[in-house]
Formats: C-alpha cells, structure tokens, sequence
C-alpha cells in the first residue's frame, strides 16, 4: 500500500466520524448552560461546539427567564458554525418544534391544551401554546362578546384547537368552546334537577317578538308568547318587562338539547272549561274585534275565549270585500254563536245573523205584487238591476221591460243611474233572488179581465184575417183564434170567411196576466152550447135525433126573445 493511499483512507474515516458525531443543522439538539452574560446564555451543545440564546427565548410572556447555569436545555441547531465560529441556535425554535408536535397529538385526542393570551392583532388575539403561537378569533373569546380582554391577557388558561395547518404555521384556538361546554355540563345538572310540571320563580332576561327568556337560576327557559296567557298577547312586552321576577311553570324539558318550555297560563284556570256551556247556538253575544286577517275577523267574546267570524259570514250583501272594510281593530260589535268545537277550542261566529236577512225582510216590507222604486245600478244583455232597500238588487228581465216590444228595443229606454218603478213578481230567499216587472205597471189588462171569467162568451171585433187564423179585440186587448178554434166543423174552419170588422161571439179559455194574452175559441163556444142544449131539452138515448134537440134549442131562444 502506497503513502498517497493510507492518506486518502484516513481523511475518508475522519470525514465519516464527523458525520456521525456533528448534529445536523435544522434538528433539536440538548445542550449545557455554561455562562449567563449580558442577556444571553451560552450553552454547550458538544461537539466542540457553543451557542448563545436570549434569555427572552426562555421566558414565558409577561415573565422572567428561570434558568441557571448547568441546566440542560434543548435547542434548535440553526448552523454549524457562523462568522464568529460559534453554532446558530435558538431556544424559540425549539420550543416551537417541541410545541407542535404535543399539540398534533393534543388535536388527534381532541384534548385541551394550555396558553396564554398575550397579543392583540386584527380580528382577534395572539396565544402562545408553550412555544408555538396560535391565533384566536374575537368570536371565540367568550360565549358573549367581550369589551376588554385586558383581564384575559397573560392568564394560564385552557384552550381548543380548532384547526392546525403545520407546513403553514397556522393554529386556531377557541376559549368560547371550553366554557360552553363547562356550561353544558352545569346545565345538564341544573336541568336534571328540574321536572315538567314543576312551578318556579325566574327573572326576565330579555324580550322578543315571539316570547321571553326566563332565568331559572343558571338556566334559561323559553316563555312563548302564546303560553303568557289564555287570552290574544300581541307583544310579550304586554304581560312582562326586562328584571322582572315572575312565577312560571315548566312546560316541557327536551332532556338532548336541554331547551325549557314554560307557561304562565298554564297556572290559570283554562276559560274554555265553561265555553259549551256559557254559549249556546244562536244566542247573540257582545265581543271585541281583535285581528283582522284575509279570511276573517277574530272577535274576543272573554279574556282567553276568541271565535272567527268568517268572511263569508260578515255581509250578507259584500261578497268580494276584505273584512277590514267591514269592521276595525278593538271595534265591539254582536255576534251570533253558529258552531263550538271545544276540543279544536274554536268557535264560529255570525255577524251578518244579527242584521237580519235582508232578502227575508223585504219579502216582509215588500210582497210579491207592491210597487218599488230604485236605481238601476247595472245594465247586463239578459235584464237590468235595480237597488232596493237593505243595500241588495232585484233584477228585471228582458222579457218583463215591455208588452209590445222585444226586451232588446226596450233595453235602449234605460241608463245606468236611472231612477225606475217596477211591480214585485218574486222573493226567492234562499237563493237571495228578488224578480221585478216594469211592464206589470201597466194594468189595462186586469181591468179589462177584471169580470171575465174562463169559459164566459165574449163578444170580439174581427181586425185582420191570417192564414193561421183571425186576430181580433176586446175592449181594447189583442186576441188570435186560431183556424182550429174557428169552428167545430172542419169546412168551417176557414179563416176567409170572416171578414174585418164581424162581430163574433167566442168563448173565454184561458187568461194569462203574466203574458197578457186571452186565450179564445169559437169552437169551444160551438161545443159548449151543444152540451147546454143537450142538458136542457133531452138526450140523444130518448130517440130524439141531434137536430130535433137543437132545433127545439134555437125555437127556445126565439120564444125567450
């Protein structure tokens, strides 16, 4: 073996020693105390080497550095060597190292951790977790938000982690999380203690638009708004106030989320006990109108004891109109009791019963046959509606406008606003229907039937001769026969064998007043005074024939006149 070789073998061994025995730069390395100068400590990390660290490094916040020489300390070998040739180390580092990976492992477990608050920065504060430096939100704080932190500042205190990101440098920690669940648990024991139906004191905490949040002592409990009393509250603020001690029952206990329900009213005696038997169906009762919805009106008959009226039962004439029209917030109005239903604890009421029926009451002031005078309020292609007393409509056919014209020519005689007179020809009630007639005004034709009876012989003028038949007058009315009422005899039956202005006796067969019309036949006059004949002077049974029996008839009538 040459000299050069054995050389290169030995610098080969002395490197490999060094780097084994030399720690490497960016690990945690121990180290001797050996002198306290000037604010920093020199410490022997071996290996012929030496460090200095701040005696800062070694201080927790707020206090001073605990250390003596001699003590064995862990630091963070930053370099080897620098200029001076001394090794970079650093206390800081090597807390934080020690630091994250306890509370790595803290986080796993979802345990507590301990820290100090001693910084302020935006949107919350600095916490150090015994080396590493974790950020805590103002909304983790406290469980309510906290004025002045100062008290907090500096003051040995558990912490949760919320989330951990190493390769960043970032912890979030919440105190809110720890005293949370040091109230849920004092919660739980309080909330255990206490049992539905129990009756305690508590004080008023705060107000909102649905109810109240009561202290039961460590607790609270929700008094909603609909349990303060039997009676419609409209605002708690109405039952009670902010500090105010009151006696409440407990509801319910939701024993997972230890919410509390509680009641006031439940220690009163419940008003709908006596409802069935304090009102009875259709009796009239005197309440307040309390609130006004869409559908109706709820009216407050006792304190705790409120009915609907329906829309549908507020008018009887307003169909299409919201109840607020009808009545007002706190107006007393009488009501009529339709309906109770005290397990739903719901009463129907009436309003419109205790006005009575409009359409009952005109058919008493107005019966069919009495003259009206109204408005005409609508003009519609099938009549005309008119405004009578009671606020309701009766309306006028087409075909009850005029005698002699069509309803369509009459229709162009009235306008909207027009004041007209019309006869009552029919009350329907249940149908909330009233008829009227303007052409039953004119009653020619009741005069003139006034003595004509059906089956009378009347005498009639011949006015025009038709193909159908003949028309003719009496006293002034219109009157068609037709061809097979103008004789009984079939070849008598022609109507050109009158001519206008004969005189003819006929016979009275129907009288329609609803449409003016006298009902007339010759024929039927010809039967009649055949049967008449009959009657009087014999029977065909008797042998005498039909001739004889009317001849004998007509020699009657000669000998009478």
């Amino acid at each position: 073996m040459s000299a050069s070789a054995s050389m290169d073998e030995f610098e080969a061994l002395l490197n490999e020693s060094f780097e084994l025995d030399t720690p490497d730069e960016g690990s945690v390395v121990k180290g001797t105390i050996l002198a306290i100068e000037a604010g920093q400590a020199i410490i022997d990390i071996g290996y012929k080497m030496e460090g200095r660290v701040d005696l800062k490094e070694f201080a927790s916040p707020g206090q001073d550095a605990e250390i003596e020489v001699g003590d064995t300390v862990e630091v963070y070998l930053e370099r080897v060597e620098n200029a001076r040739g001394e090794a970079v180390v650093s206390r800081d580092k090597a807390r934080r190292e020690e630091a994250w990976d306890r509370l790595e492992k803290a986080a796993e477990k979802e345990e507590r951790v301990e820290g100090a608050i001693f910084g302020r920065v935006k949107g919350g504060f600095t916490v150090d977790l015994g080396g590493a430096v974790a950020f805590l939100p103002g909304s983790q704080v406290d469980v309510r938000p906290v004025r002045d932190a100062g008290p907090l500042m500096g003051l040995a205190q558990p912490f949760q982690i919320l989330k951990m990101d190493r390769r960043r440098g970032n912890i979030v920690v919440s105190r809110r999380a720890i005293l949370e669940e040091s109230r849920a648990e004092q919660r739980a024991e309080i909330v255990g203690n206490l049992n539905e139906g129990d009756s305690v004191d508590g004080v008023v905490k705060n107000i909102t638009e649905y109810g109240a949040f009561v202290d039961l002592g460590g607790v609270d409990g929700l008094l909603h708004v609909t349990d303060m009393a039997w009676r419609r509250v409209n605002h708690p603020s109405e039952i009670v106030t902010i500090g105010e001690t009151i006696k409440v029952q407990i509801v319910k206990i939701n024993k997972e989320t230890h919410r509390i329900s509680l009641g006031m009213k439940q220690l009163e005696d419940d008003p709908w006990t006596l409802v069935a038997g304090k009102y009875s169906l259709d009796t009239v009762h005197t309440g307040r109108v309390t609130n006004i919805t869409d559908y109706g009106a709820f009216v407050e008959l006792e304190p705790g004891v409120e009915g609907l009226v329906h829309v549908s039962e507020m008018s009887w004439t307003k169909k299409n109109i919201h109840p607020g029209k009808i009545v007002s917030t706190s107006q007393e109005v009488e009501v009529m009791i339709l309906e109770i239903d005290s397990a739903k604890r719901r009463v129907s009421l009436g309003l419109k019963q205790t006005q009575g029926n409009p359409w009952e009451n005109f058919e008493a002031a107005f019966p069919v046959g009495t003259q009206v005078e109204g408005e005409v309020k609508n003009i519609t292609e099938f009549g005309l509606f008119v405004g009578l007393e009671g606020d309701i409509d009766g309306m006028v056919h087409l075909s009850d406008l005029d005698w002699n014209r069509s309803g369509e020519e009459a229709m162009e005689d009235y306008r909207k606003g027009d004041m007209v007179n019309a006869i009552v020809t029919d009350v329907d009630t249940d149908k909330e229907r009233i008829s009227l007639s303007i052409k039953a005004l004119d009653g020619s034709f009741d005069t003139a039937t006034a003595g004509v009876k059906r089956g009378a012989i009347v005498t009639v003028t011949v006015t025009s001769i038709e193909d159908g038949g003949i028309e003719v007058e009496y006293d002034g009315m219109k009157a068609f026969i037709r061809r097979s009422d103008l004789s009984r005899d079939r070849a008598e039956q022609r109507p050109e064998r009158f001519a206008v202005g004969d005189h003819v006796d006929a016979r009275v067969t129907n009288i329609d007043k609803s449409s003016r019309r006298l009902g007339l036949s010759i024929k039927a006059r010809e039967i009649a005074e055949e049967k008449e004949a009959v009657e009087q002077y014999g029977s065909s049974d008797s042998g005498a024939s039909l001739g004889d029996i009317l001849g004998a008839a007509l020699k009657g009538q000669d000998d009478d006149k």
